[in-house]
Parts: structure tokens; sequence; C-alpha cells
């Protein structure tokens, strides 16, 4: 039996690079060897306010970018989480199996929320919760993550187990984490301290997935370096393996451009560190604005082609929804069963 993947993607707008190396491109490898669901996580999106016409916009986008980068929804599953009403409903059964001090660990909510807590959305605090629900929903066996998901995975893993013992059942699996290699965490081309984020006020700081080749050609030629040549291998620490904490904190710029070419190209960091040691930035970004230009201009452009046929992606959401229902609705079902819930 193949292994059951799902991953989601909120629609909060202007997809970049960091979303394209950290997830998507990895959701397209997957489909290979698995049976994978991506989904467009839009009850997450409103645990913050969102302006309705932009929100249903901005699915659209995340769905595009997903068909353009090469999913096939034919062998895949793609689908906007809220056409799934089991999403909703098992959320709440594990609002009800998680503990307040398990979430009171949740570093995403205490940086989302900041100073404000008190007014920050219930929503909010139990996010964590319904991605639990959304994984489990489909019995999924791994999930592709990032650092930054790690606890919320961690967290799913902790009510699988605690509603499996309760009710003494081997019922949801014990999911598992997928981590890719090269520049998972992609940072800002204008600070590289900073993650990329489609927030930073300044649209050099990221390649936006649909933007054209000039504009990432531009960007890239901007983006901020150092005065140095570029590293070589002799910056890497642990058998080849790390970077160099002080040589990244001392250049880091430097490496997150490295670290771009790397994962573009298909190559280690090892491999890219070698081939461009000693070099200017001047010819090093002109070879990263043509692997760019070559791997990221046929993205956008079959995003900008499919977002001016909304009819065409509304009509692969609402045939991915109805394939996920069919996975969902016998697993809620049995999960109504094993908690008591009568049925008519």
């Amino acid at each position: 039996m193949k292994r059951r993947v799902f991953s989601g993607v909120q629609p909060t707008g202007d997809l970049h690079l960091g979303n394209y190396l950290g997830a998507i491109r990895n959701f397209v490898r997957l489909q290979n060897d698995s049976e994978c669901l991506y989904c467009v996580v839009d009850l997450h999106a409103v645990t913050v306010w969102q302006e309705p016409m932009k929100l249903a916009a901005n699915t659209r986008e995340v769905a595009a970018a997903f068909l353009a980068a090469g999913i096939n929804p034919t062998n895949s599953i793609i689908f906007n989480q809220s056409q799934v009403s089991a999403h909703a409903e098992l959320a709440w059964v594990f609002n009800c199996v998680s503990r307040v001090g398990w979430l009171n660990r949740m570093t995403q909510f205490k940086e989302k929320a900041g100073k404000r807590r008190e007014n920050a959305s219930t929503g909010l605090y139990v996010y964590p919760n319904l991605m639990a629900a959304d994984i489990l929903t489909y019995k999924a066996t791994h999930v592709p993550v990032g650092e930054d998901q790690k606890q919320h995975l961690e967290l799913t893993r902790d009510i699988a187990i605690k509603f499996n013992n309760d009710f003494g059942i081997d019922f949801f699996p014990i999911v598992e984490p997928l981590i890719f290699g090269e520049a998972t965490r992609v940072m800002s081309l204008r600070d590289g301290t900073n993650k990329m984020s489609k927030s930073d006020p300044s649209d050099y700081s990221r390649i936006n997935l649909t933007d054209s080749p000039d504009a990432i050609a531009q960007k890239i030629r901007k983006a901020k370096t150092d005065p140095e040549a570029l590293p070589g291998p002799a910056a890497l620490i642990n058998e080849g393996k790390e970077i160099d904490p002080d040589q990244e904190k001392a250049r880091p710029e430097a490496f997150n451009l490295l670290s771009i070419y790397a994962a573009l190209s298909e190559q280690s960091l090892v491999s890219v560190l070698g081939q461009f040691e000693g070099a200017q930035f001047s010819s090093f970004k002109n070879k990263l604005v043509d692997l760019s230009v070559e791997k990221l201009g046929p993205i956008g452009n079959e995003m900008q082609r499919l977002m001016a046929d909304p009819g065409y992606v509304d009509g692969v959401l609402k045939d991915g929804a109805m394939r996920a229902n069919t996975i969902a609705e016998p697993i809620l079902k049995e999960a109504h069963k094993i908690l008591g819930f009568l049925s008519t």
C-alpha cells in the first residue's frame, strides 16, 4: 500500500520562491510514489480576518500554483479545506482530546498573537487542533513539514495517541514527518537574516511565483551581497553537512543565494560551494538569473494563464473535494461510532 501524504498551503496571497522550494516543489516529487492530498487551507486562513473576495482569489492562486508547478490533478487530489466538512467536525473532536497545556506550548500562537494575545481569535489558539484534523481526517501516514511546523506535527501525533489510548483502539496512525534538503528555509533577498515573506514591504525582498522573467532577473541582480568573493566548502562543518554558524552569521546573504542556487539546480550545497568558490557575486548572479528564469519562468506563465481561467481552477477544486470527501466520510463515520455518537 502506498503511503498517504497530506499537506496544505494557506491562501494568503503572493506565493514566492520560499513557498515553492520549501513546499510546492516537494509536493510534485511526492506524487510519483505516494497517494497525495494537497489542500488549500482556507479555514486556517480565517483565524485572522480576510477580505472575502481576496480570500477567494488567493485560494485560486494557490491551486493555480499547484497545477503550474506540476501537480497532476488526476493522480493527486487538489481541493480547498472548507469544501470538506469533515475537517471542521473532526477538529471539534480534537478540541476535546487535546489539552490546554499542549496548546500553551505552541510557539507559533505566541509569535502570531504577539503582545495582543487577549485579542487574538480562539481559532488562532486552536489552529493546531484543526491541523491535526486536516491530517487525520484522511488517516495520512506522512506529512512534509518545515522547521516551523514540526511542533504542530508533534501535537498531531500526541492527539492520535491519546485518542487511540482513550478508546483502547488502534484507529488513527502516528504520522511521520517528511523533511527535505537544500533551501527549505529561504531568506529575504534584501536581508539574509530574515525569512523570505510576503509581508516584507519591499517587493525586492522576494521572488513571487507570478513574477515575469525580467522581474526575476532584476530582483536577483539587486539582491544584497557583501564585498568578499564567494566562500567554498571550507565554510562547512560536521563532515560537510552544515554551514559553520559563525560564517553564516557573518555572510547570511552569500549563503542564502548559494542555497537557492543549490535547490534550483538540485545539487548539494557542498557541490555549489566547490563550483563557485572564489567567484565574484556579479558572475554568480548571472548564473543564478539564468537558472531562476529557466526554472520559475514557466511556472509564472502557467499560473497567469490558469488564474485568467477561474472556471477551470474551480472545477479542479470541486472534483478534488468530491474525491477527498469519499476518503474522509467513512473515516469520520467510524470515529463517530468509536465516540458513541448515534447516527440515523
